[in-house]
């Protein structure tokens, strides 16, 4: 099948390309720590409060963890033949081309980059300067500042080179999972508190909104695919890649949780809104949450360098392939990253953080801003597997999802659940992110028309 996404002989994009492209030069576990890194953020540092407080019990709390474990192992396989018979740095955007036509695949190319990844790295950002501001209160730096120099020296740091931001991304993963299994440890060691009452009344629509949560901490393993072309044999190493990582996260989940409730119980988890320093403090003193502080420093710093190296692959795909962002598909032979990408995206992420910090609302902004675009194109990206099957039966596929058709509509099914929620829970933060969406339009009429 001919690449939908190849330019007409005679554009100027195919006239004035870069071609260089990324090299395989990330091992299993390079990758492994990208989407360790991406998916372990700070959301484990907020959620387990509010899983708590819709849980009848703990072990309904618990159960919920392994199902959203269990449910992202079904999207990682799906996402694991989908990397493996079509490795490329443009991750979603490379299949949604080759499923639907380069329009679709334009939308989300620019939902990446307007919306869904700089969204990402701001809403990463504001928790990296609120915490840190609160650590080293002698600097004079406001959270937003924090924030801003957050985004500006990861970025600096992917455009030094591919191996740079790597070896960033496998010491802050290891820093995040060591300290995560610190705080288990702590936790188990730790005198139970007094008990409280569980605020969770055990119905349906509870347990149904506790998944929501759930499963949007999980968020984010799908980047794996954005880094299939840079991960030596890909066809043999994708499968090992997201599964492994998703297997790493769900015990860690599992493991953290579990800790929460036997140091709080579930009634103190519920009420607390700081569950991981009240953890600290229940088993040391007091004077030691600061840690925890540091932990969440580091685990959104994680997340958000793994957001800059992805988002800016699926950016300098975007401009492989039009015309009207062509600057951005040129990939620095030098360096051997996508340097231009890698400044527009950081400049956007830049310009969130500006808004945040006039709206005060950075954090949950941020949320609503990319959640329903997010679900909408992973729900294509889902049911793109389906569609590849039938316009490609022949194309090498190394690893075929185990239980097909079942396992993807499994997580078609996931993915629209999560779309109609984010949609339904959500402020006009969404209707922002969908009219960025939109700008799209005119865009692609605009490239059209010069290409």
């Amino acid at each position: 099948m001919a690449d939908p996404l190849a330019p007409p002989a005679s554009s100027a994009a195919a006239r004035t390309l870069d071609l260089a492209a990324p090299r395989p030069v990330l091992g299993v576990l390079d990758a492994m720590a990208i989407v360790v890194g991406t998916v372990v953020g700070a959301g484990i540092f907020r959620v387990p409060s509010v899983v708590a407080a819709h849980a009848e019990s703990t072990a309904v709390m618990l159960l919920a963890w392994v199902l959203g474990g269990a449910v992202s192992l079904v999207g990682a396989l799906c996402y694991a033949e989908l990397a493996a018979a079509y490795p490329h740095a443009g991750g979603d955007y490379h299949y949604l081309a080759r499923a639907y036509g380069r329009r679709l695949a334009f939308f989300f190319g620019w939902a990446r980059l307007g919306v869904i990844q700089t969204g990402s790295i701001a809403l990463l950002a504001f928790i990296i300067g609120d915490y840190a501001a609160g650590l080293l209160p002698g600097a004079g730096l406001a959270p937003w500042a924090w924030a801003a120099l957050a985004i500006v020296l990861l970025t600096a740091l992917n455009v030094a080179g591919v191996r740079q931001g790597a070896r960033t991304q496998n010491v802050l993963t290891a820093a995040e999972v060591l300290g995560l299994v610190a705080l288990a440890t702590l936790g188990f060691l730790a005198r139970p508190a007094a008990a409280a009452p569980a605020l969770g009344d055990g119905a349906g629509t509870a347990f149904g909104l506790v998944m929501v949560f759930v499963l949007l901490t999980y968020g984010g393993w799908n980047e794996g695919g954005y880094v299939s072309a840079e991960v030596r044999d890909p066809g043999r190493h994708m499968a090992r890649v997201l599964v492994g990582s998703i297997l790493v996260v769900t015990v860690l989940y599992v493991l953290v949780n579990a800790a929460y409730a036997h140091a709080l119980g579930l009634g103190r988890m519920a009420r607390s809104s700081t569950v991981a320093a009240d953890l600290v403090a229940q088993a040391l003193d007091p004077r030691a949450a600061a840690l925890v502080s540091a932990l969440v420093v580091v685990s959104a710093t994680t997340s958000a360098n793994a957001a800059i190296f992805t988002g800016a692959r699926s950016a300098w795909a975007l401009g492989r392939d039009f015309a009207l962002f062509r600057a951005l598909g040129r990939w620095h032979p030098r360096l051997g990253t996508p340097v231009n990408a890698l400044v527009l995206q950081g400049a956007l992420a830049l310009g969130l953080v500006a808004l945040g910090a006039v709206t005060r609302r950075g954090f949950e902004t941020m949320v609503e801003y990319t959640a329903p675009v997010f679900w909408f194109f992973f729900l294509l990206a889902g049911v793109a597997l389906f569609v590849l099957r039938r316009l490609e039966p022949d194309a090498p596929r190394p690893f075929r999802v185990p239980l097909y058709p079942l396992t993807p509509l499994l997580f078609c099914a996931s993915s629209a659940y999560l779309l109609y929620s984010s949609l339904a829970y959500t402020g006009v933060g969404a209707l922002v992110g969908v009219a960025v969406l939109l700008v799209g339009v005119p865009l692609l009429w605009i490239g059209d028309r010069h290409a």
